[in-house]
């Protein structure tokens, strides 16, 4: 059996040798380069708060990498689904608007990306905070609104679990806020009660380190942050000295090491010198000096930014036409594509991680505004961030139109649902806002099709009507199709 080598403990640290290396001209990990020394330390920037809080107001970039996201993500709120009225949904949205749920949604997605996670406390009045959110049991004005909490304003509770199966096993069942949080002083919260956002998700031990939250967005951000202000805080002192002039004194050394009288006599020649020259000056010197002025070219500086750019873009996800707000270059001629792959990404994160708490959200709303729960299909889909133009807008508009009419010329849908449907359409197409309740009431009481399902929409007669049923529709002769056997036809 062959001999089993083990490392001694005093032998000291290994190299490892897994990738490709060239020992004779150094290349590679592990062949005694410069490279080989370089390694991954963390910074736990998230930890300090003080720091983070320093950075996000002094850096207008560190505001713009954590607020873009957080704004687009709860920028244009949802469609509400199902068997709703119209006016249902308008009332329930202007509720929304009124308890400022989305300015709640937005400072909770931003402080979770600040400090690493956040909750948006679901306040329902009259009901205790540790005890879970039921909401068949939540009545007509009860729902007040969401309240943001950061990780530093509350803490979870390590003693209880979630052991019930479900998006949220392993996570803390209770939150206590801290003593001086105004308002909700050491108040004990039941989770479902809060909306909970992490920053950047870490692993279990890295997650256990943070005190169970993520980590800040811009502890990845930091050192391309501060490689990005450095270069341009050194181009700016470069605008100083971008005309330097030299002047060459004969026997200076002499004269700075004698001080005295001849010291200060050459200061000031130097400040008359500094004095008049202008434009239309006289520059006065000896005749054995000489005066030179070096002129600096800034060129490659705007190259070196602008890679520092693209790397800070990368680095938080967000393209440059959104973060920096500069025009497209390169191939995207218009930023289109990078706008709308940065909308998709912007929208998966809304349905991992608002998905189920905007639905309860808006199912609180629902019953605190009608007293009422929702029907069976009531669901929310979020709006799309892309903005048509006027003409796309027309586009759409037409195609919904067109697709409305022809589902009702066919009899598949009557009068009313046609109206009803254009006028739900009206926020995407921008038409048939002027549909009124009193228009769709009016034409729930028309009488239902005839025997063939089909109405002529100008006449209101019944279309397809077999042989000799009442109130036929002309023929293509211009007559009448009536039955022979009725007592009426005068032709019988």
């Amino acid at each position: 059996m062959p001999k089993r080598v083990t490392a001694s403990a005093s032998a000291g640290p290994l190299s490892t040798k897994d990738s490709i290396q060239n020992f004779m001209a150094r290349v590679g990990l592990g062949t005694d380069n410069m490279m080989s020394g370089t390694i991954y330390t963390p910074n736990f920037t998230s930890r300090n708060r003080f720091m983070i809080e320093s950075i996000y107001r002094s850096s207008w970039i560190a505001g713009q990498a954590v607020d873009a996201i957080a704004i687009d993500m709860t920028r244009e709120g949802v469609t509400v689904k199902g068997a709703i009225e119209p006016t249902d949904i308008e009332k329930l949205e202007r509720e929304m608007t009124a308890l400022r749920v989305w300015k709640g949604l937005l400072d909770v997605a931003k402080w979770a990306r600040l400090y690493g996670g956040a909750v948006g406390f679901l306040m329902v009045d009259g009901q205790r905070s540790e005890t879970p959110l039921r909401l068949d049991t939540v009545s007509k004005g009860q729902f007040k609104g969401v309240l943001p909490l950061d990780r530093w304003m509350l803490q979870p509770l390590f003693d209880e679990w979630v052991t019930d199966y479900g998006p949220d096993y392993g996570k803390p069942k209770f939150y206590t806020t801290i003593r001086d949080n105004m308002g909700m002083r050491s108040m004990k919260i039941h989770y479902s009660r809060v909306v909970r956002l992490e920053g950047v998700e870490l692993p279990y031990y890295q997650r256990n380190a943070e005190n169970g939250w993520g980590q800040s967005v811009i502890e990845r951000l930091i050192d391309r942050l501060i490689a990005y202000d450095s270069t341009t805080q050194g181009t700016a002192q470069l605008v100083f000295k971008a005309h330097l002039r030299v002047l060459a004194v004969k026997g200076l050394r002499d004269i700075i090491a004698t001080g005295g009288k001849a010291l200060e006599g050459l200061t000031s020649s130097v400040d008359m010198i500094r004095k008049f020259q202008s434009n239309e000056g006289l520059t006065l010197i000896d005749s054995e000096d000489t005066l030179e002025a070096q002129s600096y070219t800034f060129s490659g500086l705007d190259a070196v930014l602008a890679q520092f750019g693209e790397q800070i873009s990368g680095a938080t996800g967000i393209p440059l036409v959104r973060l920096f707000g500069q025009s497209p270059a390169g191939l995207s001629a218009t930023g289109e594509s990078d706008i709308r792959n940065y909308y998709d990404n912007v929208s998966q994160q809304q349905e991992q991680e608002l998905r189920n708490p905007v639905t309860t959200i808006y199912e609180l709303g629902y019953r605190s505004t009608f007293g009422r729960a929702p029907p069976d299909d009531f669901a929310i889909d979020f709006n799309s961030l892309w903005q048509q133009s006027d003409t796309e807008r027309a586009t759409t508009g037409t195609a919904v139109t067109t697709a409305i009419t022809g589902a009702f010329d066919s009899g598949i849908v009557g009068r009313d649902v046609a109206l009803r449907e254009l006028r739900q359409a009206s926020a995407v197409t921008g038409m048939w806002s002027n549909i009124t309740d009193e228009m769709i009431a009016e034409a729930e009481e028309e009488p239902p099709p005839g025997a063939g399902g089909l109405v002529d929409p100008l006449t209101g007669l019944p279309l397809n009507a077999p042989p000799g049923a009442p109130g036929a529709a002309p023929d293509d002769t211009g007559g009448t199709t009536t039955d022979p056997a009725d007592p009426t036809n005068n032709d019988a």
